[in-house]
């Protein structure tokens, strides 16, 4: 009995070649899709979950006014003397950007975390080569990344091999791990034991700028509460009442790191709001419904073709249970046609997609039982979804309404029900991808308050030749200006407390030290006084240029108020000599900070280049010839502004790219199934076509005959999808502090791109039988 269902069932498979290759297709993409995504949002949400001990690890951060990932190095020993429940401590300080020597050859690297002898007992790492426990013992002692360990010495034994930090500092490898997982908050190609600093940080004042990350372990079944609940007094023992009655050391879960997007300053690595990877994972439960409605809708208006034979089962005696059986059979050969080409498809693509979206997927894990029994319940919800309603509709048929060939499936409402969920569908996922595409044009583009275009900026490893190099960038053609400072606009810099007498409260101000050149370069807006100024050594004005947000929070309404008032800020008093319109000086995910400038040469560690966007390949090559004359063992190494403004996106960039992409193609796989629709639309009003013709109608209104149903279930849809992409999207858009307006024509663009996409489908199909000869198709009659 078996078998011959499934016979009958793959016949009616093949005899059906243009609905079975459009589910096929269909249920392929959705499944590929779905798979992809999962991958994509568990790999997102599993962040630094593969640490043994990632229920109990715990950061320790600052919340004075803002929030932030780091503290003082001396909060990790005062912790663990006065919490004796704690039960491990570690903390890290991160160097980005390293020049590393190896055979006197230096080469521009990054991702350096100096790290105490605890961190490798706290974290999990794979342990390649070395001893684990006493690799960060010793001062410069440093740990290898297995690809960076290849990369410095190849098929050589990296363990004994020297290399030298910034020209400075000779270092002994003394271990090598397996490269991190790519989810993990704490990426690094380097080791280096904390030791090598030659400090000791116990004593470090509080409020540390530089400070360190800071991680501590609880025992199994405590939680952060009542460690928390004694802080403030262990912040008066240690540091005194004043302190512990403006700070806050909260306690942040390992796993909540990569999503806690209050700490938007100096983290480490870029965080992304939880809900984005929700909603990432709605959009796959959309392209496969849209698949499974191709494969409801299909099924449905072949019903009627399918009637003599239903009957014909039913007057052999098939049962209505035995018929079902059988519809359902052909929908499970077809879905599992579509789940093996699924699966091939999502192992070729994964690589590209894992790029696009700068994530790390190998395809091999779709083979474990895991993802196998995954895509099985994915299968099994397809057949469920698909196969159900089609099956009962066909096999209620009564038998001798059938072999008449009389028969009504009941299904048009359905089938326009769920045509017009395809098209809501496909709304939202078009103006989503309208609206994401747009904040990121307003992130990166607009009302910067700087000039970024054609800049780049470098770190100086020697700053007692910063001038000699900005005399030589000068004389190279095809540079037009240079600007000695901490750091370029968007580079962040250091920040610190602020007081005014206006003020009830102090808050926290971003610093940066420039120089007199910085102004020009960068072409910040001066609102009154005058821009930073060379001022001579020993000079004890303390000039300073404030932003206005700093402006306000002082509280001055007009720029010219504040010339020539003093303010404290780390603890020092100093000089208003000038107002600047604000400019983006983080990102926008928060709102700006109060911001100050002033002239300190002993801070000028990073140069920045303005060029003239000519030749620049020629003119970045005569930087390097200067550099390495003047640097000679240091690798050249620069950015351009407008590359890192779009790191500083990263997490909404793959947002945005992974909404272009499963919105093509759940507008895709919409496509097929219209197309199918109107194909057997044409087929079965070919002698209406034809009869229309005869009594004289036009090509151009059997064109509207097919388009204006489908026309009027679009609009349908968009007053359905409007409301529903509108509260959507700003709940996405309320993660950040700048966000664009929804304005109408996103919508009005969102219904002209269906109108169009739904006429290009059927277009084919319906001119195709308004140019049908009329004698042909009524020929039979």
């Amino acid at each position: 009995m078996l078998r011959n269902h499934l016979v009958a069932a793959w016949r009616a498979v093949l005899k059906q070649k243009t609905n079975t290759v459009i589910n096929i297709a269909g249920l392929t993409l959705g499944i590929a899709a779905c798979l992809i995504i999962y991958l994509v949002v568990k790999n997102e949400l599993t962040y630094d979950a593969w640490h043994q001990k990632s229920d109990r690890i715990y950061r320790v951060t600052l919340n004075e006014i803002d929030f932030n990932p780091s503290v003082s190095t001396s909060v990790l020993p005062a912790m663990l003397r006065d919490f004796p429940e704690i039960e491990q401590g570690t903390q890290v300080m991160y160097m980005n950007d390293v020049t590393i020597g190896v055979d006197a050859q230096p080469f521009a690297d990054r991702l350096m975390l100096c790290a105490d002898t605890n961190f490798l007992r706290v974290f999990d790492y794979t342990w390649l080569k070395g001893n684990q426990s006493s690799a960060l013992t010793e001062p410069n002692s440093l740990v290898l990344t297995e690809t960076t360990a290849r990369k410095y010495f190849g098929a050589e034994e990296p363990i004994g091999q020297t290399v030298k930090l910034d020209n400075r500092l000779a270092l002994k490898v003394t271990g090598v791990v397996a490269d991190p997982p790519a989810n993990t908050h704490m990426p690094f190609r380097f080791l280096l034991s904390l030791s090598t600093l030659g400090k000791d940080f116990k004593d470090d004042p509080f409020f540390d700028i530089r400070g360190a990350y800071t991680y501590i372990v609880l025992p199994e079944g405590r939680t952060s509460a009542t460690i928390e609940a004694g802080i403030p007094s262990f912040i008066t023992r240690n540091w005194g009442a004043d302190i512990a009655s403006r700070t806050r050391l909260p306690l942040q879960p390992l796993k909540d790191i990569h999503f806690d997007q209050r700490y938007l300053h100096n983290n480490i690595s870029p965080t992304v709001s939880r809900t984005t990877y929700v909603a990432l994972a709605g959009v796959a439960l959309f392209v496969l419904i849209t698949a499974c409605i191709n494969f409801i809708n299909l099924a449905t208006a072949q019903a009627l073709k399918r009637a003599r034979e239903v009957g014909v089962r039913k007057t052999l005696g098939s049962s209505r249970t035995q018929l079902v059986a059988q519809f359902m059979l052909e929908t499970g050969i077809v879905t599992g046609i579509g789940m093996l080409l699924a699966l091939g498809l999502t192992a070729v693509s994964l690589p590209s997609v894992s790029a696009l979206l700068d994530v790390s997927i190998r395809a091999l894990v779709l083979f474990t039982p895991q993802m196998i029994m995954l895509l099985l319940s994915v299968g099994l919800v397809v057949v469920l979804l698909a196969g159900l309603y089609p099956a009962f509709v066909q096999s209620s048929f009564a038998a001798a309404v059938s072999l008449k060939g009389k028969v009504r499936t009941g299904g048009l409402g359905m089938r326009k029900t769920l045509v017009v969920t395809q098209f809501v569908i496909s709304q939202v996922m078009i103006a989503g991808t309208l609206i994401v595409a747009h904040q990121m044009d307003y992130f990166r583009n607009r009302d910067l308050g700087f000039d970024k275009e054609a800049v780049i900026t470098m770190r100086l490893p020697d700053t007692d030749k910063r001038v000699l190099l900005a005399q030589q960038v000068m004389s190279i053609p095809g540079v037009e200006d240079y600007t000695l400072s901490v750091g370029a606009p968007t580079f962040g810099g250091s920040a610190t407390y602020y007081e005014h007498p206006n003020m009830v409260k102090g808050d926290v101000a971003d610093i940066k030290m420039v120089d007199e050149r910085y102004f020009d370069m960068f072409g910040l807006q001066l609102l009154a006084g005058e821009p930073v100024r060379a001022l001579p050594e020993g000079d004890t004005s303390r000039s300073t240029v404030i932003n206005m947000t700093m402006l306000r929070s002082i509280g001055y309404k007009m720029p010219q108020q504040a010339l020539g008032q003093r303010f404290v800020l780390g603890g020092q008093s100093r000089l208003i000599t000038g107002v600047i319109n604000d400019f983006q000086e983080g990102t926008r995910h928060k709102l700006t900070r109060a911001c100050v400038l002033f002239y300190d040469p002993n801070r000028f560690y990073s140069i920045s280049i303005k060029l003239s966007g000519k030749n620049m390949r020629n003119t970045i090559a005569g930087i390097e010839k200067s550099w390495s004359g003047v640097f000679p063992d240091n690798a050249f190494s620069y950015a351009f502004i407008d590359d890192h403004i779009v790191q500083m996106y990263r997490q909404e960039q793959k947002v945005y790219t992974a909404f272009r992409i499963f919105s093509l193609l759940s507008i895709f796989i919409g496509c097929l199934g219209l197309y199918g629709l109107v194909t057997f639309a044409a087929a079965h009003r070919t002698k209406e076509v034809g009869i229309r013709k005869v009594l004289g109608a036009s090509a151009a209104s059997i064109l509207g005959l097919f388009g204006k149903e489908f026309m009027l279930l679009i609009l349908v849809a968009f007053f359905i999808a409007t409301p529903l992409a509108f509260v959507m999207m700003q709940r996405w858009l309320n993660n950040f502090a700048y966000q664009v307006n929804i304005g109408s024509s996103v919508f009005i663009i969102t219904l002209a791109a269906t109108f169009v996409i739904a006429a290009i489908t059927i277009a084919h199909q319906a001119i195709k039988a308004a140019c049908m000869n009329p004698a042909k198709s009524l020929k039979s009659e």
